[in-house]
Order: structure tokens, then sequence, then C-alpha cells
């Protein structure tokens, strides 16, 4: 099972804002952006993803930045993924111009169902909260605070 570039992106922008610190500032997506290496306008779009999840908050204007909702943290690292990835097949036996001809028949698609289904599994015991624990979050809150060169 491989992830999209995007749910990758999202996992990691989550697990950033899962680690500021209390007292701290609200990130901006430009600074979720540079931490997590990607451009701005990927990070944006990740993010617009995750507050209509209901996982980040952004909040406009002085004050403003990316929080964790309490469902960001909490959530079930699996549920996310189901949500981020959607609901699409390990293969595509449908094929558009060249279906595959043992589809109705075949039954390593019911194999390869239940092998992402088990991926899928693996991850929902996970949260957010338990991917930034010691080593993880310390590394992130030192990928923000080096200094600009």
């Amino acid at each position: 099972m491989r992830l999209t570039k995007f749910t990758d992106l999202a996992l990691r922008s989550m697990m950033r804002l899962a680690v500021v610190r209390d007292g701290d500032e609200p990130l901006a997506t430009r600074e979720v952006a540079e931490v997590v290496g990607v451009p701005y306008t990927h990070a944006a779009k990740a993010i617009t993803r995750l507050q209509h999840l209901g996982v980040v908050e952004a909040r406009r204007g002085r004050g403003g930045g990316l929080t964790l909702t309490g469902l960001g943290r909490s959530a079930s690292v699996g549920w996310l993924v189901r949500e981020l990835e959607g609901d699409a097949e390990v293969v595509d036996c449908e094929g558009g111009d060249s279906p595959c001809p043992l589809r109705g028949a075949c039954r390593l698609r019911g194999a390869l169902r239940g092998a992402q289904e088990a991926f899928y599994a693996a991850l929902d015991p996970l949260t957010v909260t338990d991917l930034v624990a010691s080593p993880t979050g310390p590394v992130l809150i030192g990928l923000t605070d080096r200094p600009s060169g």
C-alpha cells in the first residue's frame, strides 16, 4: 500500500501542528509548508481539506493561525487516511479503455481489498498525538526552532 503525496503531506502537517506548545503563536500555513518541505500552494490545499474534515481550525488576522481541533488530536490515523485517500481500490479492474478480462472471476481484487483494509486497520488504533510522541515531537519542534539562514 502506498499513500498519495497529498495524504503524506496532510499527516505531516497535522503532526507539526500537534506539537505547538502552550503559549506559542499558532503556525501559519506558510510556516507549516516550510517545515514539511513543500510549496505553499500544496500545503494550503492539504490544510483546506483538513479544515473540511474538522481536524484543523484556521483563524485569519492578527493572532490567527492553524490549530488542531480536539477531533484532530484524537482522530484515528486510519480514519484520516481513509478520508484523505478516498475509497479507490488498490487496482482499477474496470480500466477505462481496456478493462481486465478477469474482473468477473478474479480473486486478486478481493485479496487486495482485504490487504488494503488490513493496512487501514493497523492505523486505526493510532492518533496524531501518538505519532508525535518522543522522539518525533522534539524533532518536529526543532525543525521550526532552527535559526533562519
